[in-house]
């Protein structure tokens, strides 16, 4: 009985005995055993594209197992591809495919692990690349809906793997709200039942998110428009050729009927344990409401589900109960409408009983089963050793019947691995069970002398777990009886384990199990210990209290008293609340205090090791009685202190509680004097609940004590009472040993012993030394000491270099020496590594990171304790240039044994040295020898400058310089520019590739008096750099032209946001030009005669950068600048004041113009002239009415237009033409972005569609604005515009 107890619980017991009777049967790892898979990855894998591959299939054996793989059927030689590496010991197989292609590496691939008893093969595990193909370029046209009528939103994302979430958003990113009426379907369209007017937006978009890639593609966006049947009647002209138009019937209340799915009934098939989505999306006016049900019996409960406001009907874990026919009801007052799905249940093979390892004794018979089932029903196949066994090696012992393998009278050599695989059209399944053929005396697998505890009155379970072949038999005895332990109150499992249903106290003991078979027996001991339960003696009791008084609960428990109890209080089954009011004793509760907060139902739980009990009482807190003001104070000092019960270490300490001032005292503070060591000094001793008036100190020896008592209420502290009489304890040896006791060396030859000194207090007497003891560890020499005065640490001489040394400190005074001290452990001094790291490699990760790797130094030639590796490098030189350029010297540290690192930050294209050393606490070792490595190229940095020159009317002409990192050799720059009209909308973009010698370029055929944005930017090899920026304005007008040139593309700096104002001066008007690249787009000329105190005056000039400031005064001074206002309207840049002077004219003689009389008889000859030119109009109004017909034929006959109707021929009028033409914008004018034209744009006057006004009316109001003088320039084909279509054909006017 010598040996060692272990304590098993009960809770530890039962999974142990759980699990032991569920798990697959275990050879001990010393024995040989056939390979058995143990980790594999799943059958369908879908990979990230962007991470290695990693095939998991892992396997134990004994011997341990050996690996290969297969791809698609054939052999995978893994040693023959540089991708892909093997773990040691492992079959996982980890495929790097960073630069290759993910599809090459896609397939199916099977492990197989062999050793000398068997082969195993894991699943066919399928690889395949995730993918997140884009969505095919569309462009929709508004869809334009009458109200009430339903309608249904294609979203369609393209295929991915796997497939993409979808989720509806709006222009803001912002979900759009679902309901009833609005939903989306499984598909991912978005089905609306019926629309209302507030359904009108543009910005309907799908969002497609694919997993795996976390990319989220997004469609483009769709615009509904939902009309009454008067906006259509009015609108429907207009939006005939060019908008879809979904109409039904008028806007009237309608019964429902099906959108998804169609007709009266459908059929879905589902396999077994997979979740049904049966979905129903009714359309109708009002809303229609949902309803399911089973036609033979009821949904599922607690599998089923609806989503999508009842329009999806959710079943997990399928089974073939679910079968039969499912129907939904769509329903609104005016009637309803069914739709039956009949569901249809298949299965992939599942176990009914799966093949179980075999150990098998010579001689002996087993049998292996592979029994599963399916719909349809799966055909079984089985294999040896990865071989179909009808090509197996014949054995005489073994026989095969459909799902079940029989041995008889086995022998030695027949073990193996076989494998059974049960298939259908739904998939398959694959199980590997070995058969070994052993011959082993029995073990028991327990460990000896556990000890189980388990509560009376509880289910006992004793484990005797064995193996053997032939399997043991187990049987049972108690202490020193010779019966087996048989029937009541026994139960013996299988498995060996002993259970006693309900165990009572005569039941302890010791337990004896005997594993026998025909090779031998083992026995081993167990016991157990039969506690009594844990109870609530006197439970808490329903408590009434008045608000702001104090509630108490009492919890008397009685348990095992060889337990440890552990008391809880819940409020409301939460934690209690984290206030000092909240009093928790052994066996009790008080709430001070009470708020209704604290109302409630409050428990105590009473914990043991292997039980509980609980009991719940109620809080009722009521409104206190209303009383007179209280005033609080603090507490007055308490009185009468007095010591009695003295002894060696201790001391009673009585007092007399002052005045509480009507706050209770809440606790006291005894203080107490050392007038030996620290006169004067007061220390706080400790504490005592404010009910008591009494306190036991614990005292230290060689103190002279006087004691002092605080009392402490809410409020406060009282002043410090009278102080006791003085009580002087005795001294003695130390009660303990200095602490942080530690040992290093300060030189490669010494070693420092440090500790923390004992304090006056821990001194326990006068004459406070140290004994310092030491030895080299494992050397078992003797111990070496030596007593030091009161100091806190010892040098010891003359150590070699970094060995380990027990360490000892002890304490001693003049009355003895202190405890036993404990054994630390230190080293002497380090000294500097002797070696440098060898095989010293690096290999390159990418043009900017570097991975070093080396071999570990000798651990003999570190002479101290490790502590990594330094790997020192530096630049040489940029590989594009010739002369070096040395950088400083940089440093990166590896802690611990380590043998790689890597390097960030390199320049590409460069050329690095370096080394590596390795470090002690000391210092570092000598490096390896210089080793120098190339960086491959990288993409450039951005172009060094880029300024625009020479603004002309048509050309700007831009230079730059190229990029200070090249990082590789320049093939190359790109340039990419784009207009920006007045309201900062940017143009189509045009792209140049430049060759990388030039260093300016003259772009030509711009537009005059417009502005420009350059994107500019370098390429290598690696790709392109960083694009920088520029904007310019071609110049205006000729005059601009004789200005010197104004390099209008400077970079820009950090600072200013104007610069290169200059001024043209003329007769009455000057011409301001400058630069702004601020982000602040509201600017303005603001200007003041000078010496004048009036306001500013200010213009605004958007959109462009220069500006004529007209109605100037000849021979006046000005003041002008050019500011950036915010949206407050502040002032944000400014640029410096200009001082400009206009010449003055000279003196002239009375101009006739400015002579009334002369301006009268101007305006009266005007007058004759115009009433002339009004008779001769209405005289030959039917001659131009003619001949705008010609003119209008022609363009019909040119245009063939088939919306424009030809004249009447029997009246010379104009037929439908007319009619339709008045319809239309005038020539010059812009269609709506979003391709329609409101009635409310549109009904009061045609000259709202034009750009102020071109067109014009003969006197009958009709519109020949179209046939004047002026044509716009046709848009270039195959770029977008914001501009209206030619007005050659009038119909195209229409979006």
């Amino acid at each position: 009985m010598g040996t060692p107890r272990k304590s098993v619980p009960l809770g530890a017991l039962l999974a142990l005995f759980l699990g032991h009777m569920t798990a697959a049967l275990e050879v001990p790892l010393d024995l040989p055993q056939p390979p058995t898979i143990t980790h594999q990855s799943q059958k369908d894998a879908i990979i990230d594209p962007r991470e290695s591959i990693v095939i998991h299939c892992e396997a134990k054996g004994k011997p341990h197992p050996s690996f290969s793989w297969t791809r698609n059927g054939t052999h995978f030689d893994i040693d023959r591809d540089s991708k892909v590496i093997m773990k040691p010991s492992s079959g996982t197989l980890v495929i790097d495919i960073s630069g290759e292609k993910a599809e090459a590496y896609e397939g199916v691939y099977q492990c197989t692990a062999r050793n000398e008893h068997g082969t195993a093969l894991s699943n066919n595990i399928v690889i395949r690349q995730s993918r997140a193909p884009l969505w095919a370029k569309e462009r929709y046209q508004p869809m334009v809906v009458q109200e009430g009528a339903s309608l249904v939103l294609p979203c369609r994302p393209p295929p991915g793997l796997p497939p993409p979430f979808i989720i509806w958003m709006d222009g803001w990113f912002q979900k759009l709200p679902q309901n009833p009426r609005v939903s989306q379907a499984l598909d991912g369209d978005l089905y609306f039942s019926n629309v209302l007017k507030e359904d009108s937006r543009n910005d309907y978009t799908c969002y497609a998110r694919f997993p795996y890639t976390q990319t989220i593609q997004q469609k483009q966006p769709m615009t509904v428009k939902v009309l009454t049947m008067d906006e259509i009647t009015d609108s429907l002209a207009a939006l005939v050729n060019e908008t879809d138009f979904i109409s039904e019937a008028p806007a009237e209340e309608r019964m429902p009927s099906f959108l998804v799915p169609n007709g009266s009934s459908s059929t879905k098939t589902v396999l077994r344990g997979e979740v049904l989505d049966l979905e129903c999306i009714p359309e109708g006016l009002p809303t229609p409401e949902i309803s399911w049900h089973k036609e033979s019996g009821d949904l599922p409960s607690g599998r089923s589900s609806f989503h999508s406001f009842r329009k999806v009907l959710r079943i997990t874990g399928v089974t073939e109960a679910d079968s039969g026919g499912y129907r939904c009801t769509a329903r609104n007052r005016l009637g309803s409408v069914r739709h039956l799905i009949t569901v249809t249940v298949k299965a992939a093979p599942y176990w009914i009983s799966a093949p179980r390892n075999l150990i098998l004794a010579p001689k002996e018979n087993g049998v292996l089963i592979c029994r599963a089932s399916g719909n349809p029903k799966p055909a079984v196949t089985w294999f040896m050793n990865g071989i179909p066994i009808e090509n197996s090696p014949k054995d005489p012992s073994r026989k095969v019947e459909d799902d079940t393998v029989i041995f008889s009278d086995i022998q030695t050599g027949s073990s193996a691995v076989y494998q059974c695989n049960a298939s259908n059209e739904h998939g398959y399944l694959l199980a590997n069970a070995f058969v070994n053929v052993l011959s082993e005396p029995p073990r028991v697998l327990t460990p000896p002398n556990n000890v189980y505890q388990v509560i009376r009155n509880s289910p006992a379970l004793l484990d005797c777990a064995s193996f053997g072949a032939p399997t043991p038999n187990i049987t049972w005895f108690k202490d020193s009886q010779t019966s087996i332990l048989d029937g009541d109150p026994y139960v013996l499992h299988k498995n060996g384990t002993l259970e006693i249903h309900v165990a009572q106290t005569l039941n302890s003991g010791k337990y004896t199990c005997v594993a026998m078979n025909s090779l031998g027996k083992k026995e081993n001991n167990v016991f157990l210990e039969v506690k009594e339960p844990t109870r609530i003696l006197k439970q808490p009791e329903y408590k009434m209290v008045r608000a702001n008084e104090h509630a108490h609960f009492e919890c008397k428990v009685k348990h095992d008293p060889s337990l440890t109890p552990n008391m809880i209080w819940l409020k409301d089954d939460g934690e209690l609340p984290d206030d000092e009011r909240f009093e928790v004793d052994s066996d009790s509760l008080t709430i001070r205090d009470v708020t209704e907060e604290d109302a409630g139902s409050y428990t105590c739980i009473m914990n043991t090791t292997l039980d509980q009990d609980s009991a719940t009482a109620m809080l009722t807190v009521i409104e206190s009685t209303p009383a007179p003001a209280v005033v609080y104070g603090q507490p007055d000092p308490p009185t009468d202190l007095e010591l009695s019960d003295e002894q060696a270490r201790s001391v009673q300490l009585t007092w007399i509680s002052g005045d509480e001032h009507n706050s209770p005292i809440q606790r006291f503070v005894i203080q107490y004097e050392d007038s030996l060591r620290h006169p004067g000094a007061w220390h706080n001793l400790t504490d005592v609940p404010g009910t008591k008036t009494t306190a036991h100190l614990k005292l230290s020896p060689y103190v002279h004590y006087t004691f002092r008592v605080l009392a402490v209420n809410q409020v406060g502290s009282s002043q410090p009472s009278y102080q006791s009489r003085q009580y002087k304890t005795d001294p003695a040896a130390p009660d303990e040993n200095p602490t942080e006791v530690q040992g290093s060396g300060t030189e490669h030859n010494n070693l420092v012993i440090s500790w923390k000194p004992l304090s006056g207090l821990q001194a326990n007497g006068p004459g406070l030394q140290y004994k310092v003891i030491w030895r080299q560890k494992d050397l078992e020499k003797d111990w070496a000491s030596v007593t030091v005065a009161n100091v806190s640490k010892f040098v010891v001489s003359g150590t070699p270099t970094f060995v380990p040394y027990e360490l000892k400190v002890q304490a001693l005074n003049d009355y003895g020496n202190g405890p036993e001290p404990q054994a630390h452990v230190g080293y002497s001094g380090e000294d500097l590594p002797l070696a440098a790291p060898e095989s010293v490699q690096v290999l390159m990760q990418n043009g900017v990171l570097a991975e070093v790797h080396w071999e570990p130094v000798p651990p003999s030639s570190v002479r101290g304790l490790l502590k990594g590796y330094k790997v020192y490098y530096w630049k040489e030189k940029s590989l594009h240039k010739q002369q070096p350029h040395h950088e400083e010297q940089q440093v990166l540290t590896f802690s611990g044994n380590r043998t790689r690192g890597q390097l960030p930050g390199l320049h590409p294209y460069s050329l690095y040295t370096f080394n590596v050393r390795v470090f002690n606490g000391k210092g570092e070792g000598p490096p390896c020898p210089n080793l120098v490595f190339q960086t491959p190229e990288g993409v450039p940095g951005h172009p060094a400058f880029l300024r625009v020159t020479n603004p002309n009317l048509d050309s700007l002409t831009l230079e730059w310089g190229p990029p200070a990192e090249r990082n590789g050799i320049l093939i190359g720059y790109t340039l990419r520019y784009q207009p920006i009209n007045n309201t900062n909308e940017l143009g189509p973009l045009e792209e140049v590739a430049l060759p990388p010698n030039e260093t300016s370029f003259t772009l030509l055929n711009l537009r005059y008096s417009t502005r420009y944005k350059f994107y500019f930017n370098a390429k290598t090899v690696k790709g392109p750099g960083p694009v920088i920026t520029e904007e310019a304005v071609t110049i205006m007008d000729e005059a601009l032209l004789r200005q010197p040139a104004v390099d209008v593309g400077t970079a820009r700096p950090v600072g200013p946001a104007f610069g290169n104002v200059s001024s043209t001066v003329r007769e009455n008007d000057v011409v301001i030009s400058w630069e702004y690249w601020g982000p602040d787009k509201n600017v303005y000329i603001e200007y003041i005669v000078e010496n004048s105190k009036e306001e500013w005056r200010k213009e605004l000039v958007n959109g462009s950068q220069t500006y004529q400031i007209k109605g100037l005064k000849p021979g006046t001074s000005y003041k002008v600048r050019v500011v950036a206002r915010d949206q407050s309207d502040e002032t944000v840049h400014s640029t410096k004041e200009l001082l400009i002077t206009l010449p003055a004219t000279a003196s002239r003689q009375v101009d006739i113009a400015t002579q009334g009389w002369f301006i009268g008889l101007m305006c009266a000859i005007a007058l004759l002239i115009l009433v002339l030119l009004i008779v001769c109009f209405i005289k030959r109004n039917k001659g131009a009415s003619h001949w705008l017909l010609g003119v209008v034929k022609e363009k019909e006959d040119a245009h063939a237009d088939p919306e424009i109707q030809p004249m009447k021929e029997d009246d010379g009028t104009f037929g439908e033409y007319s009619d339709t033409e008045d319809r239309k914008p005038l020539k010059g004018s812009r269609s709506p972005s979003n391709g329609t034209i409101k009635r409310d744009d549109s009904a009061d006057s045609l000259v709202d569609y034009g750009d102020g006004g071109d067109g014009q009316f003969n006197e009958d109001g009709s519109f020949i604005g179209q046939y004047s003088g002026r044509r716009e320039k046709e848009p270039v084909e195959g770029t977008e515009s914001s501009e209206a279509p030619s007005p050659s054909n009038p119909m195209n006017s229409f979006v």
